[in-house]
């Protein structure tokens, strides 16, 4: 209780003070002046560090430039697979790296080629199957006639234990072969790849992979997203596209597509296949190819390292795509595939 004649406080009520305005100002100054140092403080620690970085830069010592990054998927194709391994250790070691990805294909109706897969995985590489249905019919493989064959395979690579890829009908958007563009519906080859992943799946094939592997746009390719059998039934997507010319460029050859296939999808990018034309301008477009895959966060590239010079039919003929015998394009593959 307050004291008689003693004034009562009340912090609730507001009492007038001859000095609160004085008090108010000195505040106000204070913090005003305060903030100001801080940004003085600021500006000035941000200029030592412009200088400090400017005398560095012209000091004459190097800075270190950023490392390369690494390739997740080196692959190849090597004549002779899946019968031997030999010509891909050569391959490995004319590059100074073994490939994780071996690529073989399968004719229809031949078996896994378990021995090869249990031979790459061995030397830490996985299996990637182009399983090719020359002359069969697409509709007969959706009604089931090939089931028998289709869960003998599934068994097989279910059996296997490790991971295979696995690449039905590759460039179906092309014209080249008989289950592609002109020569088969979109409809049936959906319908196909739906019931070969259907029957697998049945078998207990739960480490395939399912690589859609179409060709890089050209005035004979057809529209990609027809031949889509949709998210359910695909983990990754291949492109096929090969330097020809000296002056093509890898925006060139497969963003066309690459923009196609985003359209309908995110799944992961694989080059699938891919090669330089000897010649005129064959360094530059090694390096154009794997700095394009860096800078676009591909999955890696598959490099067909095969002599077609005489073979005939197909988009690929006529060319000698293997790097050895060329020792300048070999030294320019192996230093762009270290990121140097």
């Amino acid at each position: 209780m307050a004291r008689s004649g003693a004034p009562v406080k009340d912090p609730g009520v507001a009492r007038p003070d001859s000095r609160r305005g004085s008090h108010r100002m000195g505040s106000w100054y204070r913090r005003h002046v305060t903030a100001v140092m801080c940004a003085v403080v600021v500006i000035c620690a941000a200029v030592l560090v412009v200088v400090v970085k400017q005398a560095r830069s012209h000091s004459g010592q190097p800075r270190p430039a950023a490392a390369a990054r690494p390739l997740r998927y080196l692959g190849v194709y090597e004549p002779g697979s899946p019968h031997s391994y030999a010509n891909v250790d050569r391959f490995a070691k004319a590059v100074g790296r073994s490939p994780n990805l071996v690529l073989y294909y399968s004719g229809w109706p031949e078996p896994f080629k378990t021995t090869f897969a249990q031979t790459a995985a061995a030397h830490g590489a996985t299996t990637l199957v182009e399983m090719d249905p020359t002359g069969i019919s697409l509709d007969r493989i959706a009604q089931g006639t090939y089931d028998a064959y289709l869960a003998s395979y599934a068994r097989a690579v279910a059996s296997f234990k490790n991971r295979v890829i696995i690449s039905f009908g590759h460039e179906m958007n092309g014209y080249w072969y008989s289950w592609a563009y002109h020569r088969s519906s979109p409809a049936s080859f959906v319908a196909a790849w739906r019931h070969i992943v259907t029957v697998f799946r049945e078998h207990g094939a739960a480490n395939v992979t399912w690589l859609w592997q179409v060709n890089s746009a050209s005035a004979k390719t057809g529209p990609v997203r027809a031949w889509w059998p949709g998210a359910r039934y695909v983990n990754w997507v291949g492109v096929s596209g090969y330097y020809f010319l000296p002056g093509e460029t890898f925006g060139y050859i497969f963003k066309p597509v690459v923009a196609s296939v985003r359209k309908f999808t995110n799944d992961p990018i694989l080059i699938a296949e891919t090669a330089s034309a000897p010649g005129t301008g064959q360094t530059r477009r090694i390096n154009d190819l794997f700095a394009g895959v860096r800078k676009e966060h591909y999955l890696g590239l598959v490099w067909f390292d095969h002599d077609s010079s005489g073979a005939a039919g197909g988009p690929y003929t006529g060319q000698n795509w293997r790097l050895e015998g060329h020792p300048e394009e070999l030294k320019t593959f192996r230093t762009a595939l270290a990121g140097k």
